[in-house]
Order: structure tokens, then C-alpha cells, then sequence
């Protein structure tokens, strides 16, 4: 499908040339058919033959906007979601003022696929709204649009106007069917025997009876059922017109203006830095027109070239994102570009010029992104829009981007000179970062991370280390599970130190105070523990390792906790068949 939207000035024709189109009037409402003009958004279909060959079926949806001044709100969210455009000038009227608004406002969507309708050209000789318009499509995004002379009322130059309107729909991009769900809902409405319905157009992504979607208070709703040009479909990818069956649970909260996501993809933001030409001009309070919403904004220009916009409600914007501000005074409009949905804050003097000077090198990649935030959640930034390849001196861990590595493994060098160790959390407190995970991934040589503990690569055990290790490895010989008492330790000169730095290292397995073992034992105890029927009791267990209740005890414990084996509520035990078998599991 293929969505149009319409724009000109209140009496060009607009909904006449619709109606010669598609053979249904637009205007759905007794009100505007009796004064003539659009109030509302207005809709209508057909079919256009010259599309069959080249893109989709054929289907177009035409979104008719009031041309009326007042109306000026209601023609924005007509066109707001829009890709294509078919502005109507009228041959036997001049250019008048509210075609050069609504051109200025296609411009600052960065609509750049449309052509121009010269209606009434029955009426007058179309050759000078021609020159006009071209003159004054020069200046904006749609200065190669096509430009047809047509007349409703007779006929002549519909033909030509099917067939350039086809050249421009297959000249327009292609929308990603599998993107996420952004639609805004511009009308609600109850229909008996279903429930609520909304109706918007969807610029992306498809919808299917069964999804479920948000809004961004958080409410969800369950899309019952999808019609799409007055039939009921099995699912919808856009550009296209939809309704949707919501059911009778419809939260109030959704109104027209409010936008349907798809679950957990936005990140509704009420902060947004923004490039906008001439942002010193803006006023302080502008409208912000998106989609078919309208929202309060306050504005602070960062120079010339950009703008910071607190927003009265959250919005789900992610960078590229286009959008109106508009002067409520004077009518004024500005375009507007997101750079940056989810901007640090402005506290310091002299803070937005090199914000402004920092938003000229941003271009929604995270080559440009990552560097300026530091770290941030991956997830984060794909809600807001950010994507691309990661930068090369950068990492990925749990779910984090972390930038400037190579700076941040000299700090981490800088916290563990020779002779000390750190464990994780306290290096990661000292980086001040805000997972573990990512100090993890921060080691590096002359580095080592060893038993929860980060040391010079290479330090090795200490003298008494090194001694009790050969002690331990002797005596537990043939028999992994009779751990030394503590007396036997402290006969043998291994004290709670030597223990400690033992286990850090990985070379012992401390079960409990005054329990030691090599650190395979837990793995050949489920391996012996494995052969016995199952579920097994404790002094099974003993029996089948030939060792005490002081061993058993603190060894199971362990087992448990490694999810080696599990704790069934009668006391009893089976061995777990996906256990890890890593000795390494535990410390």
C-alpha cells in the first residue's frame, strides 16, 4: 500500500480531486459537507493500475488535510507521518498564503517524494500557477516535483496524473516491514460488537491481530483485529492507512495525538536536542507538531544551528526524526531534526555553545555517539535510534558499550601496581563505572583476573603459598575428600592468609573455615555423586566420597551453589544433569 497525503489552500480542490480519484469523498463529516471545506482528516482509496508491474498491488491511500488556516494543527498530523505529498494549487486563483505554509511545512518534514496538482485548469490558463509554483518548489525538497495541469470537473489530465503519481510512488523508498511500530492515532472511536477502534498511518513495521502494543505511559493494549482501505487483514506493513480493533479495555489515556509502540523498542523522552535553522529566532514556547500530535515545548537555543526542547508530555523521538515547531503567534514554522533523544544536562557557563559545537559531529552511528557518551546500555541507545558498527576502541559487555578502552585499561593499570591485588568490585568502584562486567572486560597484560581477584599478570604465589600448595597436593593424594583439619593446616604452617591467597588464585577450594581441598574435587564429587541412585541423602553422599560429615556438609553446600546439584525440599539430592563441571563455577 501507498500512502498520500494532500495540501494546499482551503477551496483549491483538494477533496474534489480526491473524490475524481478515488470515487469517495473525503470529507466524512455532515459539517464539512455542508460548508464545503476539510475539517477533519479525511480518507480515501483506490487503486492505481500503473503500479501493479512495479511496486506492491496497486493500492493507494489518499490522507486529505484541511486547507483551512484554522485548521492548521489538523493538517500537520495529516501529514506529519507521511512520505509522499501531492500539493493542489488552484490555476484560476493566485498563490495564496496557506499553499506557502503547508509547502514550508512539507519542506521542514523533509518531505522530498510528491508532485503539484494545478486544479481547475478548466477554468484558467494553468501556465501561470505553473511558473509560480515551480518558482516557489525551487527552494525547498520537492524543487524536482513534477507539476500536472488536471481538472476534476472535466476529466482532463487525471489520466496524466494517475500515471506521474505512480512514477513518483515507485520512485519513494521502500519502509522496513520488520522495524518496530510507531503509529500515531488520530482518530478513536466505538464501534458496537467490537469495542474501541483507532485509526493512524503506519510509516513502518507491521501489525498483526494478536500483537500487543503501548503507549507511552505504559499502557498496553491487544490488537484484536487490523483492517486496512475498509477490509480486514491478516497483517499490514507500512506506509499504510490502518484501524485497529482494541477491544472494549481501551485505556481513556489513548487519544488522538497518542502514539501505539511497539513494546520495549522507544524510549519516550521529554528532553531533546534538536537542529533547527535560525534556533536564536525560535520562540520561547513553540507547538511541536508530530505525527498527529501537538505538545507544548520550552526552547533554548544552542546558538544559531541548534536547540534544546523540554517537552510538557514524553515522546518517543529517536535521532532522525523530523518534526514541526510553530510560532503560535505568527504562524511561523521551523523544520526540525533530532540529533540527540537522551542529551546529558547543561549546568555549566558557557555549557551550550559546546553543546552545539558537540551536536555538528553527531550522526545517530555509534562511531560518532559512543564517544561522547562513555558508556551506555546497548539497548539504550537501538531505542533512541542509534546503531552502525562499534568503534573500534571500544568493547561490548553485559548488555554494555563502554568507549575509550585503551584509556581506561591505563586507569586500571594505574589502580594495581606491582605487588597488590584488587577484586572486582573494588577496582570497579575506583574506575567508577557502573558494572563489574565491564571491569572484567577491562583486563588486559600485564593484567590478569584470577580468582575474583585483579593482579599483575605473571605475580605467582608466594613463597608460603607455593609451600602449602605442594603440602595440600601431597596429603590429599588418592583421597580429594579428606580435607585437613585445622589442625592438621596449622601443624603444617598454613595459616588463614595463605588459604586466602590460595583460593584467590584458584590453585585450592576453601569449602568453609578451616575446609580445603584442591579445586577439582568439586567436579570429580558430582562425577562419583552422579553413579548414585537418585535422589541421594547426605550420608549417601559421605559414604560415597569416604569423607566426614566437616567435608560433606560444606561440600554440598558448594555443589549447590555452583548448580552442580539440587537441594530437593525433603533434604535429599540429585545431581543436576546441565551442571557447569567448571571448577571456577564457585569462586
Amino acid at each position: 500500500m501507498h500512502v498520500v497525503a494532500t495540501a494546499g489552500h482551503v477551496d483549491h480542490g483538494k477533496s474534489t480531486l480526491v473524490r475524481a480519484l478515488t470515487g469517495s469523498d473525503p470529507d466524512r463529516l455532515a459539517e464539512e459537507r455542508r460548508r464545503g471545506l476539510t475539517i477533519e482528516l479525511g480518507y480515501a482509496w483506490t487503486r492505481l493500475d500503473e503500479l501493479d508491474d512495479r511496486v506492491g498491488d496497486g493500492e493507494v491511500a489518499f490522507v486529505d488535510v484541511p486547507g483551512h488556516e484554522r485548521f492548521l494543527a489538523t493538517a500537520l498530523s495529516g501529514v506529519g507521518p507521511v512520505m509522499v505529498a501531492m500539493l493542489v494549487v488552484a490555476a484560476d486563483d493566485p498563490w495564496m498564503p496557506q499553499t506557502a505554509e503547508h509547502l514550508a511545512i512539507l519542506d521542514a518534514l523533509g518531505v522530498s517524494h510528491g508532485l503539484v496538482a494545478v486544479s481547475r485548469s478548466d477554468l484558467a490558463d494553468p501556465a501561470a500557477a505553473i511558473a509560480r509554483t515551480r518558482a516557489e518548489l525551487a527552494r525547498t525538497g520537492l524543487a524536482d516535483a513534477p507539476v500536472v495541469p488536471v481538472s476534476a470537473q472535466t476529466g482532463a489530465g487525471l489520466d496524466d496524473l494517475r500515471a506521474v503519481l505512480a512514477r513518483v510512488l515507485a520512485a519513494a523508498p521502500t519502509p522496513d516491514p520488520a522495524a518496530d511500530v510507531r503509529l500515531w492515532v488520530d482518530r478513536r472511536f466505538h464501534v458496537r460488537g467490537a469495542g474501541t477502534v483507532v485509526t493512524g498511518t503506519l510509516p513502518a513495521g507491521t501489525v498483526r491481530p494478536g500483537d500487543a502494543l503501548v503507549a507511552p505511559d505504559g499502557q498496553e493494549v491487544r490488537v484484536r483485529g487490523v483492517q486496512a482501505l475498509g477490509r480486514d487483514r491478516d497483517e499490514v506493513s507500512g506506509p499504510a492507512r490502518v484501524a485497529l480493533d482494541l477491544g472494549g479495555r481501551a485505556p481513556e489515556s489513548l487519544q488522538r495525538g497518542t502514539p501505539l509502540l511497539t513494546p520495549g523498542a522507544f524510549a519516550p523522552t521529554t528532553t531533546l536536542d534538536v537542529a533547527v535553522a535560525g534556533a536564536d529566532a525560535l520562540p520561547q514556547r513553540p507547538q511541536l507538531h508530530v505525527g498527529s500530535t501537538q505538545v507544548g515545548v520550552h526552547a533554548r537555543p544552542l546558538g544559531t544551528s541548534y536547540a534544546r526542547l523540554t517537552l510538557a508530555t514524553p515522546l518517543p523521538f529517536r535521532v532522525g526524526d523530523r518534526a514541526v515547531l510553530r510560532d503560535p503567534g505568527d504562524r511561523t514554522v521551523w523544520g526540525m531534526r533530532v540529533v540527540d533523544p537522551a542529551p546529558p544536562g547543561l549546568r555549566r557557563r558557557g555549557a551550550a555553545a559546546a553543546r552545539a559545537n558537540t551536536l555538528s559531529g553527531l550522526d545517530g552511528t555509534l562511531a560518532t555517539d559512543l564517544p561522547v557518551r562513555g558508556i551506555a546500555r546497548a539497548a539504550d541507545l537501538r531505542r533512541i535510534g542509534v546503531g552502525g558498527p562499534l568503534p573500534a576502541d571500544a568493547l561490548e559487555a553485559a548488555g554494555w558499550l563502554v568507549a575509550d578502552v585503551a584509556v581506561r585499561r591505563r586507569a586500571l593499570e594505574a589502580l594495581v601496581p606491582d605487588g597488590t591485588e584488587l577484586s572486582l568490585a573494588e577496582a570497579t568502584q575506583g574506575l567508577g563505572l557502573p558494572d563489574p562486567a565491564i571491569t572484567e572486560a577491562l583486563v588486559a597484560p600485564p593484567l590478569e583476573y584470577a580468582g575474583g581477584r585483579i593482579r599483575r599478570a605473571g605475580a605467582g604465589l608466594s613463597p608460603a603459598a607455593e609451600r602449602a600448595l605442594a603440602w595440600l597436593h601431597a596429603r590429599l593424594v588418592g583421597q580429594p575428600f579428606a580435607a585437613p583439619t585445622a589442625d592438621d593446616l596449622r601443624d603444617a604452617g598454613v595459616d588463614a592468609g595463605v588459604v586466602a591467597e590460595l583460593h584467590r588464585g584458584g590453585q585450592a577450594l576453601r569449602l568453609a573455615q578451616g575446609v580445603v581441598v584442591l579445586p577439582e574435587a568439586a567436579d570429580l564429587a558430582a562425577d562419583r555423586l552422579a553413579e548414585l541412585p537418585q535422589p541421594f541423602t547426605t550420608s549417601q553422599a559421605r559414604q560415597a566420597l569416604g569423607t566426614s560429615r566437616r567435608v560433606v556438609l560444606p561440600l554440598l553446600a558448594h555443589l549447590d551453589a555452583t548448580r552442580r546439584t539440587v537441594r530437593l525440599p525433603d533434604d535429599t539430592r540429585r545431581v543436576n544433569a546441565g551442571r557447569t563441571g567448571s571448577p571456577a563455577a564457585g569462586r
